[in-house]
């Protein structure tokens, strides 16, 4: 099935390498596909890592190996695996995992829980152990690539690489953040992406990691939503090797703690709007400003109930101007609500204010707003102090065109 490149698409980024970071790809041909569907990550000694994963009922081996191992805050390695997700096929798909994992522990001499393995695509058909093991051959003698092929291995049905970087400074020395990450559809919190990770030469222990990490999540990856479906193998994933040679950031209390969780939610925030940039059909990018609401919680459901709605999707898609059904989410949400404190805007016009249609509303602003490819809409609850930023994008008929034909 070919797709066509996302309107939103954007341009690979130039992405720092990270010391104790070396990339490779290979075909293991999970798909009859002629490209690289295998990325293997190998880590320095001593990297840290902290996770986030899927809040799934029918998670895959992957995630529930790495929801243990992620605990222990080591890594020496990834894995991932394109075209053949490993969900929802039992003692088999672990087994797959488990023979993954010796495969490289073996090669690298490092623990079986240092090496974590990721996997996307069709639900319900076991790894083939062969093409796993052949693929693992292959990238342990490949030759080192960079970022953009990394991440171009780990796509499915992504129309173009998603990549982000920055840097902070802790104390005099400065560390990097790169970040890559996968996703198209199947994309709602909670978490909301597919795969990502974010790879950094910063030291950083474990147990901080997954804190700034999973603060990182709650705005960013937990913040989007293409389609309200959450995938069974989502996972972010953060690995620091510990080679810049800062001051270990132990805690928040430590020297640069700060700007490292900084830089990380910035790199976390650019990979979560690329996905939805890349949302199955999309032809635009929607930002949901919540405002007033009871809490900040409150704000983002309500923002995701807007998000997730196919009438107000499609409305934007139809770039029309109908705040009636931005009213039918709030209203809907099961959160606070005061009909007659309501209001809403659209790129910066208000449409209704505290309960009633602004008189003398010109809706042709609006219109022209709805007509670019960056919709900006604006609620607010008159409740309280409660805000969120949501992110989605419209519904249009290349959403169902690519999904009725992704198995074929």
């Amino acid at each position: 099935m070919d797709i066509a490149r996302s309107p939103l698409a954007r341009p690979f980024p130039e992405l720092p390498p990270i010391a104790g970071v070396t990339l490779r790809v290979a075909r293991a041909q999970y798909k009859t596909w002629d490209r690289c569907d295998l990325t293997f990550a190998e880590l320095a000694e001593g990297t840290s890592v902290a996770g986030v994963f899927t809040k799934s009922a029918c998670a895959s081996s992957e995630v529930e190996l790495g929801r243990e191992a992620v605990k222990l805050g080591r890594a020496r390695a990834l894995i991932v695996n394109a075209g053949n997700s490993n969900a929802f096929t039992g003692w088999r798909g672990r087994e797959a995992v488990e023979a993954i994992q010796a495969q490289v522990s073996a090669a690298l001499g490092c623990g079986v829980d240092e090496v974590f393995v990721s996997s996307t695509g069709v639900i319900g058909v076991p790894l083939p152990k062969d093409k796993a093991r052949a693929g693992i051959e292959a990238a342990l003698v490949a030759e080192p690539c960079g970022w953009e092929d990394a991440t171009n291995a780990i796509g499915t049905t992504d129309t173009f690489a998603k990549g982000a970087g920055a840097s902070a400074m802790i104390g005099d020395t400065r560390v990097e953040l790169a970040g890559i990450i996968k996703g198209s559809g199947m994309i709602a919190p909670d978490m909301a992406t597919m795969l990502g990770y974010v790879f950094t030469d910063a030291n950083v222990a474990p147990a901080f990691l997954q804190d700034a990490l999973e603060r990182a999540n709650a705005a960013t990856f937990s913040c989007i939503t293409v389609d309200g479906d959450t995938s069974t193998s989502d996972t972010v994933m953060v690995f620091a090797t510990g080679q810049a040679g800062n001051a270990r950031i132990d805690s928040w209390d430590s020297p640069g703690a700060d700007a490292f969780a900084a830089a990380l939610a910035d790199v976390c925030r650019q990979l979560a709007q690329l996905v939805v940039r890349d949302g199955e059909g999309a032809a635009k990018f929607i930002t949901i400003r919540v405002s007033g609401a009871a809490s900040d919680g409150s704000a983002r459901r309500i923002g995701l109930a807007i998000a997730n709605s196919p009438l107000v999707k499609t409305a934007i898609a139809g770039e029309d101007a109908n705040w009636g059904r931005v009213v039918m989410a709030v209203g809907k949400a099961g959160e606070p609500a005061d009909r007659d404190k309501l209001s809403i805007a659209f790129g910066g016009v208000w449409a209704a204010r505290d309960g009633l249609p602004v008189e003398g509303y010109d809706e042709a602003p609006v219109t022209a707003h709805l007509k670019g490819e960056d919709i900006d809409i604006a609620v607010d609850l008159g409740l309280g102090e409660g805000r969120a930023t949501v992110w989605t994008c419209d519904l249009t008929h290349g959403y169902i065109a690519i999904n009725a034909d992704y198995r074929s």
